[in-house]
Parts: C-alpha cells; structure tokens; sequence
C-alpha cells in the first residue's frame, strides 16, 4: 500500500513537470486577438482604488509605511459618487482608444469588483456596495471598447502573499504564511473577472519582480488557467525580463520597446509577440493632487506615434479622483490626442512598424504597401531614406495629398520637400510597388 502511495505520488509529480515542460500552443481565436490587439494601437490605463482618497498616488501604503489595518479604514469612506461608466468610455472613445486596461486588484489588496473570495472589495467592503467593474465591463461592451484587467501578483496586505517580497514591508504583517493559499485565491480571483464580466481582452500582471528571480510564481499554472477559461484571452505580464512560455503579449513600463530610460527594463528583450509601452501622463499612476506635470499635448501624440513606429501599442494611464471622475487636464489631454487622431489615424491603426526603422528624425509605420514616413523634429527640407528592395511608385503629404517630388536610387530614396516641416508631424504617404 505504501509503495502504491509513493508510486501515485510520483506519477502526480512527473505529470506536473510533463505539464510545465509542453509547449503553449495558443488558438486560433488568440492568435486572431493578438493581430487585433496589434491593430489597435491605443489603450486608456486607468489606475483607481481606495488609495485615490490619500492623493497621493497608488503605492501610499508602501511608501508610507501605513500599518496594513489602518489603511483598510479608507473603504469605510470610498463612495464615488461621480462614477459614470458611460462617460468613462465617451472620453476613452474622444481620445481614439480602442480599449481599457483597469485595475481590478492593485498591489494594495483592495478589489475593485465584486470577488467572493474576500470581503476586503468595493461590493462587499465600501458604502458604495456597486460593482465598478461590472458597468464598465457592461459600457465596453455596448460600446464596442475591449476591456483588460490589471491584476497584481503580489499584496501588501494578506498574510499568505509569503515570502513577504521587497516591497509591502513597513505595513506590519504578519512573517509566516502559507503561499499555496494565495496562489489559490489567486485563481479563484481569476475565474471570477474570465466568468462574470464576459469577454476580457487581457489579464496584466504586474508585481512579479517583488521576488527573487528564482521565486517560483507558478506562472505557466496560472496562463493554462487563464486560456482553460477564455483560450482567446491574451496573458501580459508587466515583469520587465524575457517573454515565459503562455504569454501573448509583451509590454514595457514608461519606455519605448528596446529602450531603458527609466532602468525597468535592463533585462528586457524584445520577443516575437505583440509589443505595447504603457506610460503616465503626469509623474503618477494614481491620482495625486499635487502632480501637475502633464505631458504636452505634443508629446503625448509623439509618444503615440513613436510607440507606432516601434511596432507597439501605447497604454497612456489616468488616475481617476476618489469621487469617480478623470482629472479635468486628463481629459483635455485625451481629447487633443483623439482630435489628431481623427485626421491622421489612417497612418496609426491597423499598422505595424514601418521598413524604416525609428531614426531621431522620426518613425515610420506601414500598412501592406503604403509606407508612413513621421517627421518629427527635423530642420532640413529633403530627407533621405534606406529602402532598398522596394521601389516608390507615389510620394505625397499624408494631409493634403499634395505630391511630394523624389529620386531613387538603388539604395533608397531622397524626398524632397516645398519647405522644412514645421508640424508636429509632418506625414508624407508612399506607395511602394508590390
């Protein structure tokens, strides 16, 4: 009977590793997700929780040092009373995004949906007792807006988030848990956001690198759960390394994909898998009362444009008030970004990055045949570019469909200019011969 025992615990064990070893083969339905998610472009990050009522962004309780039970009194107050699904998805459509990515558990612990698996959530834990995330889920779909969950791996705040990892450790929980637990609220978490809000674009992780690179998450477990549930449903993980086998997607924080102006992503490498940078519009992901400093409207819509021309999709955030509204320069901000897009759109969506590869002059995207050349920050009035092995049958301005005079020669071509571009991008179209 004991070696029956032990033989059946073996073959458990061996199926495991089997299991972790196989190859993600993703469905048809997911590989048709990730072209649309490539497609899109833009998405609207939104940053909310309990914290919003400190204003002073989403990672206070860390920062702060707060004791773990004290800061869980903020749900007694949060009653959002200004919070309009509806308008909430008028100003992400204003802006031209084609989806949402919402924090539905931030690093805080607080749920933002209504999860049976803990009452710590804005359901079950605030005055408010709505379920923010059902009538956004509900808006998008009416709305034709595709909506993608933010989901932590780690928390501040449960005792059985063991290891405590390098963050989250001034908050005066406990030092013994149990991971298996966690991992397991985890998935049930999970299966909640796939089952009760209908389609989801996404889950974004983020979080993973609070522990040591040899922490074993059960990541592939968690990715096989995902896709068991919605296979069309694209996995994210914000952790700044190499793609891990059952992703679909790869995004970099506050930097350009092959970039690392900010150090997050020293150990990053571009993948094969649709790519997206998310950015803040001022200094914070949470509201903060006191971050005034915006991006210019030009640079948002350059950031835009250069996330385009770097194969990528842009996930610009906003912090929304504790009373449910977006900042009011947020969405003035959305609205110049959406504007340009109603002219210029045609040379972002639907596109990937172009032949040209990203120069300090600008970038180029593409779609089939037809080459978007992006001046951004140029002073003379023609500009040479390496294309070889494709001839330029047209060249004109993307705006006025005014031609644009060029010379080719076996390693590109030279276009030449009526004056030195001034806007804020100055699009010449091509068509290149098939």
């Amino acid at each position: 009977m004991r070696r029956l025992v032990i033989l059946s615990l073996l073959a458990v064990l061996l199926a495991g590793n089997s299991s972790a070893q196989q190859k993600y083969v993703p469905t048809a339905e997911n590989l048709k997700n990730r072209a649309e998610f490539q497609d899109m472009k833009f998405g609207v990050f939104i940053h909310w929780g309990i914290y919003s009522m400190m204003a002073d962004g989403e990672w206070i309780m860390n920062n702060k040092n707060i004791n773990w039970q004290e800061y869980a009194k903020l749900a007694d107050g949060f009653y959002p009373s200004k919070y309009d699904a509806k308008k909430w998805v008028a100003d992400v459509k204003a802006a031209g995004a084609k989806y949402i990515c919402i924090t539905s558990r931030h690093h805080d612990g607080f749920s933002m949906f209504n999860t049976k698996q803990s009452p710590y959530n804005i359901v079950d834990g605030t005055p408010f007792k709505r379920d923010i995330i059902k009538e956004l889920a509900d808006e998008c779909h009416k709305q034709g807006i595709k909506l993608h969950f933010y989901y932590s791996l780690l928390d501040w705040r449960r005792s059985d988030y063991f290891p405590i990892g390098r963050t989250g450790r001034g908050v005066g929980r406990t030092e013994q848990g149990n991971w298996n637990t966690y991992h397991q609220f985890m998935l049930n978490q999970l299966t909640e956001l796939l089952t009760n809000y209908g389609e989801v674009g996404a889950i974004w992780f983020d979080g993973q690198w609070d522990q040591p690179a040899d922490f074993d998450w059960r990541l592939r477990e968690v990715y096989d759960h995902i896709h068991s549930i919605q296979p069309g449903c694209l996995v994210i993980n914000n952790h700044h390394l190499a793609l891990q086998e059952g992703e679909d997607g790869q995004t970099f924080e506050k930097d350009l994909p092959g970039h690392n102006t900010t150090g997050f992503s020293a150990n990053a490498e571009i993948g094969q898998l649709p790519l997206e940078t998310c950015e803040t519009m001022n200094n914070s992901w949470g509201y903060n009362i006191t971050d005034l400093k915006y991006k210019s409207e030009k640079d948002l819509i350059h950031y835009l444009i250069k996330a385009a021309g770097n194969n990528a999709n842009l996930l610009m955030n906003v912090g929304p008030r504790p009373d449910g509204t977006f900042p009011d320069i947020a969405i003035q901000r959305y609205k110049a970004m959406g504007d340009w897009l109603k002219i210029y759109g045609e040379s972002i969506y639907g596109t990937r990055g172009g032949l040209v590869s990203p120069r300090d002059w600008g970038v180029t995207t593409q779609k089939g045949n037809t080459l978007y050349v992006h001046i951004l920050n140029y002073e003379d009035n023609s500009l040479y570019l390496p294309i070889s092995g494709k001839k330029v049958k047209s060249a004109r301005v993307f705006v006025d469909k005014k031609p644009v005079k060029f010379t080719q020669d076996a390693d590109g071509v030279l276009l030449k200019f009526d004056k030195v571009p001034d806007e804020p991008d100055y699009v010449v179209e091509l068509e290149l011969r098939g």
